[in-house]
């Protein structure tokens, strides 16, 4: 069956049919701003944001070029040739590269990158097969597909072939690149594969759990751009068929119960946070999606419980999930190791489109105070200051001894599974699409970044500025701009580590149980406030360059973890604001495995613009371990601890790196002469 989207019928879908706008839709009750609202102005994210346009999105298309992704397409088109990349999912490098391009036009236009991308789309429709089935695997030579493919379209879909991954990733991009420009031209062909997969799946017809999920997201952008029901209610159908695999307890991989890819129990009866860390959290977006958007109040009760596990059971002090390198999974709970810490960077884009969901549905900072917890640690670790070397990985602490001797990673250009250089290409220039929500008169500013935005209240139009040097500085300015008087709410976020909460549970605590104190002017003048759900909430009718300022606690924080947490215990992590500091070797003599912090060590603060791209940094004088290997003897000597923000590790070549410290001398690894060498990593 055919499911062409004519020209006419698209343009009509686009602008809102009349029963679409007859009929109230159940939604998010906090909407974002969107991306194409907001300009960025900041010292800290907007230099990332122009790396990201100007190397790592051009380094994307070149890689992709160069490791025959787009010839994949092309072969695809003339329906000859052989698969030419390795796995059946490298289409989707494409996709997501594409939608970072899109959103970076809104921040930089660039005539020639969008010429290059309606070449690149061309390619794509051209090997886009008449149905709409869009799955280079197989159109190539469809009777000599992938192997991890099948025989025929869908048949290994919940274990291997990612045809509907495939499938989700394209839908994002087509969303964001007809937000951004307003073509359809890949919406289209977005529109025209959904067609296909929704007369294929659904009640009655062909039922499986996609292996790996994002689909479902996909289908819901798809829906909130027509209104068309039926993307809704496949992204539905598709959470629905969860519970049903069947495991064999003769496999080899005693793990892949069903939980690998969430398939273990129906969504509404999962409670924890299991399996594939990426698939996992893909998958509870969705769910928050779909209960958003149907009021499914049995998705939103699982969807909570399974971020309450995470939270308080399996979450790392940067962020970071999915602690087991074997199936890049989330462990058993407190089940979070250092040296063996895998924190996918790709888990971390994930954790980052969950929690922003999981805030617009209950409306609590606690949700965004793990976004930014993310953002400013185990994201933007994952991809070096040149913007073309990434992790895959994010370890927690390389050391090099005689008990664990390990090679120290080195960032990579490019891998042959490259789904995380590609992930943060899109994630990146998102990122204004973060900043502000509202609801009604609410207005939410949820990220501390220099830059405006304009909005309506009140069917009014409302600018608001921001203006300060977060994350290295706490004092927040924020100007109200209206033609005239407005009356609204001004919600700021106040983070919980400015409330002296670590993390909204009690898996990371602050040793010192000192709550610094929260200061909020308004025109130069203290003002009274409420507090709603970690906001504060800030109640008046505003009138023009009005000026809110809010000065949050800077300290040098030491963390600790739940005494479940083995790795950790006796130990610190250092935090000051939102990040979280490491010790590097290049900054400690080497090494970093031998350095201790006692309770009451003082750590002093320099901003250093010359140091990986300008950094706050931390040092204080602390007990170091010395060891003679020869003798055997051991020994603690005074010395500087210097302290990196954990994001800008390894960008000066390989070496020692640790988060946590031990807070006095309980055992000694003897260091190895030369350590034998082995490889890590993927």
């Amino acid at each position: 069956m055919k499911t062409l989207v004519p020209s006419l019928l698209l343009a009509g879908m686009l602008s809102a049919p009349a029963w679409a706008q007859a009929v109230k839709r159940s939604d998010y009750p906090i909407q974002a701003v969107s991306f194409t609202q907001v300009k960025l102005a900041d010292s800290f994210w907007l230099p990332r944001l122009k790396t990201n346009t100007e190397v790592t999105i051009p380094a994307s298309f070149q890689r992709c070029e160069a490791t025959n992704r787009v010839k994949n397409f092309e072969m695809a088109a003339a329906r000859q040739g052989k698969f030419a990349t390795i796995f059946p999912f490298d289409d989707t490098d494409i996709y997501k590269t594409i939608e970072g391009a899109a959103y970076s036009l809104k921040l930089y236009p660039d005539e020639k990158l969008d010429q290059y991308m309606d070449e690149l789309i061309r390619k794509v429709a051209a090997a886009q097969e008449p149905d709409g089935y869009l799955y280079t695997a197989r159109t190539i030579d469809p009777a000599h597909p992938h192997n991890w493919a099948g025989p025929e379209r869908w048949v290994k879909e919940r274990e291997l072939s990612h045809e509907l991954y495939n499938s989700g990733h394209l839908y994002e991009a087509a969303v964001a690149h007809y937000e951004a420009t307003g073509k359809k031209n890949l919406l289209g062909i977005a529109l025209k594969n959904a067609d296909l997969v929704c007369s294929v799946f659904g009640p009655g017809k062909r039922a499986v759990a996609p292996g790996h999920e994002i689909v479902e997201m996909g289908l819901v952008k798809l829906y909130r751009v027509t209104g068309k029901p039926e993307y809704l209610s496949t992204a539905k159908f598709f959470l629905d068929q969860r519970g049903h695999y069947q495991y064999d307890p003769k496999s080899p991989d005693p793990w892949r119960n069903g939980s690998y890819w969430q398939d273990h129990k129906p969504v509404v009866a999962q409670k924890e946070a299991e399996g594939h860390a990426v698939r996992a959290e893909y998958l509870y977006s969705a769910m928050a999606d779909v209960a958003a958007l149907t009021g499914d109040q049995q998705l939103l009760a699982a969807v909570d419980s399974i971020w309450e596990n995470m939270v308080s059971r399996k979450l790392y002090v940067t962020g970071g999930t999915g602690a087991v390198p074997g199936g890049e999974r989330f462990g058993a709970n407190y089940e979070l190791p250092n040296t063996t810490a895998y924190n996918e960077t790709c888990a971390a884009v994930a954790n980052v489109y969950w929690n922003q969901r999981m805030f617009q549905l209950h409306g609590e900072a606690k949700y965004i105070d793990i976004m930014e917890k993310v953002l400013y640690n185990g994201l933007i670790s994952g991809v070096g200051l040149d913007g073309k070397s990434f992790f895959y990985s994010n370890a927690m602490q390389i050391k090099n001894s005689a008990s664990f001797p390990q090679t120290e990673p080195a960032r990579a250009g490019w891998f042959d599974c490259s789904c995380c250089p590609t992930n943060l290409a899109r994630l990146m220039p998102s990122l204004p699409g973060y900043v502000y929500a509202q609801r009604g008169r609410d207005v939410y500013a949820n990220l501390f970044i220099s830059g405006t935005t304009d909005l309506r209240v009140n069917n009014k139009p409302v600018r608001i500025t921001q203006q300060h040097n977060y994350p290295w500085q706490g004092n927040l300015k924020f100007t109200v701009n209206q033609a005239a008087t407005a009356d609204f709410n001004l919600l700021v976020r106040l983070p919980g580590w400015a409330r002296g909460e670590a993390v909204p549970s009690d898996l990371y605590r602050f040793a010192s149980s000192e709550t610094p104190k929260i200061t909020i002017q308004v025109n130069g003048k203290p003002t009274e406030y409420t507090t709603r759900n970690g906001y504060a909430v800030l109640s008046r009718k505003w009138r023009q360059n009005d000026v809110v300022e809010v000065q949050l606690p800077m300290d040098v924080r030491q963390v600790v973890a739940h005494p479940k947490v083995q790795d950790d215990l006796g130990k610190v992590a250092l935090q000051r604001g939102p990040v979280v500091y490491c010790a590097e070797w290049k900054d400690n003599q080497g090494k970093a495995s031998n350095l201790i912090v006692p309770a009451a060590t003082t750590f002093t603060t320099s901003f250093q613009p010359q140091v990986l791209n300008g950094i706050m940094q931390l040092q204080a004088t602390v007990p170091a371990v010395q060891v003679d290997a020869a003798t055997t003897s051991i020994s603690t000597t005074r010395q500087t601890l210097t302290a990196i923000p954990y994001y800008a590790w390894a960008n000066r070549g390989k070496g020692e790196m640790t988060v946590w410290f031990p807070q006095q001398l309980t055992d000694v690894d003897l260091i190895s002469r030369k350590a034998p060498e082995v490889t890590v990593g993927k």
